[in-house]
């Protein structure tokens, strides 16, 4: 197996996170020993924020990690012990809401695919980027 950014990169439907994990400088603790957990969006959702938001991040770092932060939670959280949440604390310091009544929502976005194993965590695959308030 490979660490979560291996993991997203070998995937190929992460260009738009992986740049953006590069740009704030988090591939290092990426690749650490976690365990974590990512919500990660897929490339079609960076696509759904306005134009020029991603481009306007990449150039606001603090902006960007505190975004990216948000999107990961310490442990690995497998779908089956996510669906007994009612949140889940974030690396940024928020908490996500989780649902599970009809599939898996995280805040306003669906869990598309659940359970990408990785050697440090488990990656989550959501079609929205999560915005901390």
């Amino acid at each position: 197996m490979a660490d979560i950014v291996d993991t997203a990169v070998k995937a190929g439907s992460f260009s738009t996170l992986v740049a953006a994990v590069k740009a704030a400088g988090l591939v290092d603790t990426l690749k650490g020993k976690g365990p974590f957990t990512l919500f990660a969006p897929n490339d079609q959702a960076f696509a759904k924020l306005p134009q020029g938001t991603v481009d306007a991040l990449l150039k606001d770092i603090p902006k960007l990690k505190k975004i990216l932060t948000y999107h990961v939670v310490s442990g690995k959280v497998m779908a089956a012990d996510v669906v007994k949440l009612k949140s889940a604390k974030t690396v940024e310091g928020e908490d996500v809401k989780i649902d599970a009544s009809h599939g898996v929502k995280v805040n306003d976005a669906t869990v598309t695919t659940p359970d990408v194993a990785a050697d440090n965590g488990v990656i989550h695959i959501i079609d929205t980027v999560l915005m901390p308030a």
